[in-house]
Order: structure tokens, then sequence, then C-alpha cells
């Protein structure tokens, strides 16, 4: 990763920082849970929910600012398991935002979610994403193993329903 950019903890940044991260994120048809592009108040909400589950200790979240303080990406590891699932996390709400991309933020910030979940004592990361995708790409070159596809799963951003990839990785 470039020296010029730094991670800094989710809850740490201002959430209204973090509304086109999501905005733009979105607009470029990425399956992190929206069917379009969130309106600011909507986006506002999403992030101070992370923010609020953050400080609640049920996940963990980061941010890569460029050397300018621009928001480049950022990236969730949620903890909050079931008694029976606490050896697990899950990994979700991977974004680069699309200026950023093929730089290796997506990996970095897959790095620092799987260190910390070891950190945690977490032996199990799980995850899903759009299949074909470059992040399914991303993530089977760091390790994570399919478990299956899922057709239908989420409307994109286009009205189409896609099938999702579930996957997995043993720590």
């Amino acid at each position: 990763m470039n020296p010029t950019f730094h991670l800094v903890p989710l809850q740490d940044m201002a959430a209204l920082h973090l509304v086109p991260l999501l905005q733009d994120t979105v607009a470029q048809g990425a399956s992190i849970g929206w069917t379009s592009a969130p309106s600011t108040e909507r986006a506002l909400a999403f992030w101070e929910g992370c923010q609020a589950s953050c400080g609640r200790g049920e996940r963990l979240g980061w941010v890569v600012l460029g050397g300018d303080g621009q928001v480049l990406g950022s990236a969730q590891l949620v903890l909050d398991m079931p008694e029976n699932g606490r050896h697990r996390a899950e990994v979700c709400k991977v974004m680069v935002a699309p200026a950023a991309r093929r730089q290796g933020l997506g990996e970095f910030l897959m790095r620092t979610a799987e260190a910390a979940a070891r950190a945690q004592g977490r032996s199990l990361l799980v995850l899903d994403t759009l299949l074909g995708s470059a992040a399914e790409r991303l993530y089977r070159r760091l390790g994570f193993e399919v478990c299956g596809a899922i057709p239908g799963y989420a409307m994109s951003t286009t009205g189409q329903l896609e099938a999702t990839q579930m996957m997995f990785k043993r720590l």
C-alpha cells in the first residue's frame, strides 16, 4: 500500500465524510446492500449505525484515508455472533472509492480485517459477494474458498436479481 495512505478506526471518522464513499460505490454497482445510491440522509444513518455498532463492540471497522485526508475505502468485521458461532466473524461492507481502485486498498483492508479477526480469537471468516465480481476474484486470491452460490440472492442497481457467492477462510 502507498505510504501516503493511513488507516483510522471507523468510529473516529465524522460519519458525514463517509457518505460519498457509500454513494459512489453503490453508484458503480457494488453489491453492498443497496439497489441505488442512498440519499445523504440514508447514507449518514447507515454510517452512524455502523459506528454505534462499533461502539457496542459488535463490529470493528476501518477507513483508509489518502494523504490529503480523502476517504478512499472502508471495511467492517462483524464480531457479534450467536454463542455457537463465536469462533467466526463476518467480513462485510468492503468498499474502495472508484477513483482509488487497483492500488491494493481492497487487499489492505481484507488483510486488516483478517489480522483483527485473529487478534479477537476468531478462527473462521465468512463473507458473501456478487458472483463473478472483481471482489470475488480478490477474495479467492486471498485464500477464501467457495461454499456455493445462491441464485437470485440480491437485487442489483440495474434491478436484476443476482447470484451471491458464499465464501469462507480458515485462519
